[in-house]
């Protein structure tokens, strides 16, 4: 590459492990035998939309979300639904990414899929989760160092 030529623009280099560097890889998880009011009072506390169910071995079995609860207002567990457990209303079949797939794959994914929360593991262990929201803040990282980079070549030729 010739030295006067700006860096590769765009996200497409950027890694999940880039993501979870910048957010950390703190992930609040639940025990599929809790409650569903178990659930709605950890997602308030922690000020988040969704957990990631674990079994006592850390392995990942589900992800519930507000979205589940709320879809199950309209269902035959809505009357008790509070005192249900997580298990009942859980997203079973879990997409994952690992900390080495690209921001834009796991952007397409997500977008493609309807997910907004998407677990990390890393040879199998769970090492961080990505919210479409933290796929849009490193797109929008990265499209301000590309324009800094674009000034930087432009005023210096």
């Amino acid at each position: 590459m010739d030295d006067d030529r700006p860096a590769e623009i765009g996200v497409c280099g950027m890694r999940i492990s880039d993501v979870l560097r910048q957010k950390g890889t703190a992930v609040a998880t639940i025990a599929p035998t809790a409650t569903v009011r178990e659930l709605v009072t950890a997602l308030r506390e922690h000020n988040i939309g969704a957990a990631v169910v674990t079994t006592d071995g850390d392995a990942v079995v589900g992800i519930v979300s507000e979205r589940d609860v709320v879809r199950k207002l309209d269902s035959d567990l809505a009357v008790d639904l509070l005192d249900a457990r997580v298990d009942e209303i859980m997203t079973r079949d879990v997409l994952t990414c690992g900390p080495d797939d690209t921001v834009d794959s796991l952007a397409e994914t997500m977008t493609e899929r309807r997910i907004r929360h998407m677990p990390v593991l890393d040879h199998g262990r769970l090492a961080g989760i990505v919210s479409i929201g933290d796929v849009v803040k490193s797109h929008i990282r990265q499209l301000e160092t590309d324009r800094e980079q674009l000034e930087s070549y432009i005023s210096h030729g």
